[in-house]
Formats: C-alpha cells, structure tokens, sequence
C-alpha cells in the first residue's frame, strides 16, 4: 500500500512541476540579486543605471521563463498538456523580452531629460533635445511592440496561414489595409518629420486654432497645447505638418509686444514717452531693455492711433508688460491730459437773424 502511495506522489507530472517549482523560486532569486548587484555598480554611470533599474523587474520574470522553457524541453511528451504549457511559456518569454526592449529605449530617453532640464531660462537646446527623444523613442518602442506582438502571433500556425493569405491575395485587401491604416501610418512619419525638423519643441509658445498655448506633450500621434486658461487642446501630428500655425519661440523665447490705443489731434508726444521710459524702468523683471518705442501709426478725421512696442525675455512676461502699459498709459492722459482723450468735435452756430419788414407809411387821417 505504501508503495502505491509513494508511486502516486511521485508520478513524472509531479516530479515535473516540483522541478519547475525549484528552478522559478531559485532563478527568480537570482534574478532579484542580480538586478541589485547591477544597480550598485552602475550608481556613478547614469545611463547604465537608468538602464539597470529599468530592466531590473523584468528581469525577475524573464529568468524563470527562460528555465522553465528548458525544463519543458526536456519533459517527456507523454506529458499531458506539455504543448499547450510550452507554447504558453513561449508567449510570456516573448511578452517580457519585449517588455525589456521598450523599457531599454525608455532609460536612454530618462537620462537625456535628466541631462537637459527645461526649467531654466535659457531651454531652447533643451527643448529640441527632448522633443527629438520623445518623438523617437515613442517611435522606436511602437516597432519594438509591433514586432514583439508579430513573433507572437507567428507561434500560432493558424495565424500564420491567415497572413500568408493576405499577403499572397494583395489586390483590394490591401487596398483597404491602406486607406485604413493611412492616419496612424501618416502620424507615424509626421512624428519623424517634427522630430528631425523640429517646427515645435516641448514647451514651445504657439498659436494654433487661433488659441494660444504652450506645447505641453507630444506623443506618438497627437500633440497637447496647454492653454492659458488651462484647457488643453489635442492636436494631430499631422496638423503641424500640413496646416501653417504660429510659433512665437521658435529660434528664442524672446518676443515684442504691441500696445495700441487712441488719442485726440491735441495730445502732447514726448510727455508720454518720458512717462512710458519711467514705468518701463520699474520692471525690469518684464521688459528685457531691448525694444521701446512709441509710435503715430495711423490717423482718422477724428483720432492719432498711437503705437506702443516693448520687449521681454518670454511671452508671459509680454503679456503682462503690455496690460501694465496700457493701463497706466491710460491713466496717465486721463489724469494729465484729459482732454486729450478721443472726443467727438461738433460746431454749434447759431441761425442767422432776419432781417426786420419795413412797416408800410402811415397815412394822415385827411390822405
């Protein structure tokens, strides 16, 4: 009876699964202090250690994977549902080596942002360099998956059957696949496109649709405006390729801004420019000391339109500079110069007297 027993327990199923047991806790172990050991050394070099602490989990998983595809190779095929557990290995196998390839892109993209902060005053060189990283490397990890979800499916000889026939029967199929793949595909190449020529960067000025924003993400398909009310406006790759936008940091960040108002004939020039010297010498944190100037631009038959042109470093810096401007411009023809300010001139006469009627002779009571 004993001998029944023991020969029950020890059937090769359970010898099986003991030895896949054994070789998952102790390789996953392996893996654990591997990925430790490869963080420490690598602490003083940062791409390696981007990379190690990335690819440190998956690591975990991909070892024992490995080991267990070994032990089922050497199973016996008398097992029951030995293929069916292979196959399924294969598949987690090829899962987590793809999972290493993306992480792999996304430590160099880690370490180049870590390396070219945006948050200084001075970002345009940063600015391009993550724009040019996110965009390929979104690009790279989308072939990375595509080709990880494409061995996966050549497992399986029913999909491959299915491939070989609509690869062999192109005609209007393909057709199709075409026309249907055409926006992603298109996204794809606008992506490459913006990330050699750059016409926007992360953290770019733009006005698109007539709103204006920052860029705050760009992706693999859209691009996310961040707007001065804190909207955000989802933008297609494809736009800033095919449709014209404006990008007020494009080569700088600098930018000059325009005040415009209107005034009567009568008001005196050169006061107002002193006084406009003297509130620009009160900021210096929002004019930059490049540009000032004051200007007639226009006239009617009625109003001089007057002109006003101030620098700054950004363009939210801009923004307040000319709302500071105009207000205290204001302020200062109403409190100076008031009747100055725009007037409508009317010319009251009046009607001209007439002439009084000579009184007819008066005749003598004997005529």
């Amino acid at each position: 009876m004993n001998t029944e027993w023991t020969t029950m327990l020890v059937t090769p199923e359970i010898q099986l699964l003991l030895r896949a047991t054994i070789a998952v806790l102790v390789l996953g172990l392996i893996a654990k202090l591997i990925g430790k050991l490869l963080t420490r050394v690598t602490s003083r070099l940062s791409y390696l250690h981007q990379l190690a602490e990335n690819l440190s989990h998956p690591l975990v998983y991909l070892l024992p994977l490995l080991g267990l595809q070994a032990i089922w190779l050497g199973a016996s095929a008398e097992i029951a549902l030995i293929g069916g557990v292979q196959h399924l290995t294969s598949l987690a196998t090829i899962a987590v080596i793809t999972w290493i390839g993306i992480r792999a892109v996304q430590s160099v993209q880690q370490t180049i942002v870590a390396h070219n902060p945006v948050d200084i005053s001075d970002n345009l060189r940063a600015r391009r360099i993550q724009t040019q990283t996110r965009l390929l490397v979104r690009t790279l990890s989308f072939f990375v998956l595509l080709f990880g979800i494409a061995s996966m499916l050549t497992t399986f000889p029913a999909v491959r059957q299915v491939g070989t026939g609509l690869l062999a029967s192109a005609g209007l199929a393909g057709l199709a696949v075409g026309f249907a793949a055409k926006p992603v595909l298109g996204n794809i190449i606008a992506g490459l496109q913006i990330a050699i020529t750059q016409p926007i960067r992360i953290d770019d000025v733009v006005i698109v649709e007539n709103e204006w924003g920052r860029v705050e993400e760009i992706t693999g398909t859209y691009v996310v405006i961040r707007i001065w009310d804190d909207r955000r406006l989802v933008v297609p790759l494809q736009y800033f390729i095919e449709q014209p936008f404006q990008n007020w940091t494009r080569h700088n960040a600098s930018i000059t801004g325009s005040v415009f108002f209107w005034a009567d004939y009568t008001l005196p020039l050169q006061p107002l420019r002193d006084e406009m010297d003297r509130l620009l010498e009160q900021v210096p944190t929002l004019w930059d000391g490049r540009v000032k100037v004051l200007q007639v631009t226009d006239t009617t038959d009625k109003v001089v339109q007057l002109r006003v042109l101030a620098s700054s470093g950004d363009s939210g810096s801009n923004w307040d500079l000319r709302c500071y401007l105009r207000e205290n411009l204001i302020c200062f023809i109403s409190r100076e110069y008031p009747e100055c300010l725009p007037q409508l001139r009317a010319t009251m006469e009046s009607p001209a007297a007439e002439p009084a009627a000579e009184k007819p002779p008066e005749r003598s009571p004997g005529a």
